[in-house]
Parts: structure tokens; C-alpha cells; sequence
């Protein structure tokens, strides 16, 4: 663990002990939830809108349940939003860029034509009307982003593939015979995907922000399923007043969200240092 953070600058670091954290939150969330029952969604109406306190740390929401556990349990959540539609979205428009950019020609218009027409809508907009159209519930909601985030994947890695397409040693792959799909699969897509994977790195918080912002509208997962933006969208209606109870899901977003991004940079950052070594 030592030697993965000293990898990083000390703000790379930070982000990636405190993704870690939340990792852990999501993984062992029956064992650190104080209160697992009700981080999975049992009431307790005698304690509700309970402030912070030493037995409720982040207070209790309007059923009475403990924040603190509904927080650790919201972290698989949120986590699983934000991969997911990442990998998702990696999984349509890597492929798309792959053979637009090495095969060229028709294919490569018709397929930058589909990936323009999706470009052409409003992202929010094209996933809240996927979402409504799919119906509430974690896959749905995934799905409707990805659909969204796809087409950037796509034109970024036809970009690198087309810088690679030239290479000296993709030529002499190309002459000495060798099959169109071991040349993309094994020469052009591992040198496409380190400067990808550094972009997925920081979209991993924009996606889970985008899938909270989908939970505060309705239209990601269903009570009582923890959901750090559904809880959002709970407390609002009693706030100020109760300010905990909308407030602490909101500053986990935010928190995880900036990890992420931080953490993005950081590999920006070593890969740009990278290609500075190797020019």
C-alpha cells in the first residue's frame, strides 16, 4: 500500500487513500455500518431528525435512521454508478474508435456520423430522457449515462489510433501479413489505452455525479436502497432546519467526486511526465 502511494504526488495520494476509504466503505459496509439494518432501510421512528450527536454521528433522517450507516451503504452505490458507467461507456465507443480510425474510409464516416448525432443533444438532457424512458432503477440509470458518454470515448480513441496507425512497427506487422485484429488487439490498443484509462480515471466523478443528479430527480435507484443523491433530494424538503440530513450525502459526492478527479490529474500528470522521458 506504502509503495502504491508514494507513486502518486502527495494530492495524488490523498485522493487515492480517500477512494480507498470509500472502497472499503462499500465492500465491508455490514461490519463498519454502526446501525446495518438500518443503513439497509429499516425504520426507527422514534429517533427521527435526531441532530449529530455521539450516538448518531450525522444525525437520523426523517425515519428515523442513522445517517452514518445510510452513508456506508450509499457508498456502494455511488461507487458502482460511477464505474460502471465508465466502463460501460469504454465498452461501446472503444471499440467504435478502434475501427474508425485503423480502417478509415466509409466505415469511419459512417461511424463518426452516429457518434456526431449523439454529440448533437445535450448530455443531462439525453440521459434524464433515457432515464425517463427506461424507468427508475440502478441498471436503467447506468445505462441511460453511458449511452450519453460513449461517443467521446470514440473519437478519442480513433484520434490515438490514428497517431499510432503510422508507427514503423504497425507497418511492419501490416507487411509481414499479420490479421487486421492482432494488429489492433495486440500492437495499436494497449498504447491506445494509457492515455484512455487516464481519461476514464477523471470521469469517474463526473459520472457518479451525474448519477446522483439522475437519484435526486427519480430516476435512479428505488427505496430503501441507500443512494447518496435520492438522500439529497429527501432532505432538502426539511431543510435548513435539518441541515444534516442533506448535507452530509451531498459533501460525500462532493468528497468522493474530487478524489477521483484529483486522482485523474495525478495520472495525467505521470503520463505526460512519461512521454516527456520517452521523447
Amino acid at each position: 500500500m506504502k509503495a502504491l502511494l508514494t507513486r502518486f504526488s502527495w494530492p495524488g495520494a490523498l485522493a487515492l487513500a480517500v477512494i480507498l476509504v470509500f472502497v472499503a466503505f462499500a465492500l465491508f459496509a455490514p461490519w463498519l455500518a454502526p446501525l446495518p439494518d438500518q443503513g439497509l432501510g429499516a425504520p426507527n421512528i422514534a429517533a427521527k431528525f435526531q441532530p449529530p450527536s455521539a450516538l448518531y454521528p450525522f444525525g437520523t433522517d426523517h425515519l428515523g435512521r442513522d445517517m452514518l450507516s445510510r452513508l456506508i451503504y450509499g457508498a456502494r452505490v455511488s461507487l458502482t454508478s460511477g464505474l460502471l458507467i465508465v466502463a460501460f461507456s469504454l465498452l461501446i465507443g472503444l471499440p467504435v474508435g478502434l475501427l474508425a480510425g485503423y480502417f478509415g474510409g466509409w466505415l469511419d464516416e459512417g461511424l463518426m456520423r452516429v457518434t456526431d448525432v449523439f454529440l448533437a443533444f445535450p448530455a443531462l438532457l439525453l440521459a434524464v430522457l433515457m432515464a425517463a424512458a427506461l424507468g427508475p432503477g440502478l441498471l436503467n440509470s447506468i445505462v441511460a449515462v453511458a449511452v450519453t458518454w460513449w461517443p467521446w470515448y470514440a473519437r478519442m480513441a480513433r484520434a490515438e489510433v490514428l497517431a499510432l496507425r503510422g508507427q514503423p512497427y504497425v507497418e511492419a506487422a501490416q507487411l509481414m501479413g499479420v490479421s487486421h485484429p492482432r494488429i489492433i488487439l495486440r500492437h495499436i490498443l494497449p498504447a491506445a489505452l494509457r492515455p484512455i484509462s487516464v481519461q476514464a480515471a477523471l470521469d469517474v466523478g463526473p459520472a457518479l455525479l451525474t448519477a446522483s443528479a439522475l437519484s435526486f430527480l427519480g430516476l435512479g435507484v428505488l427505496p430503501p436502497t441507500a443512494d447518496w443523491g435520492q438522500m439529497v433530494d429527501a432532505g432538502r424538503k426539511f431543510f435548513p432546519d435539518r441541515w444534516w440530513y442533506s448535507a452530509t450525502p451531498g459533501i460525500a459526492v462532493f468528497i468522493l467526486a474530487l478524489a477521483f478527479s484529483v486522482l485523474g490529474d495525478a495520472l495525467r500528470d505521470r503520463e505526460g511526465g512519461r512521454r516527456d522521458d520517452a521523447a
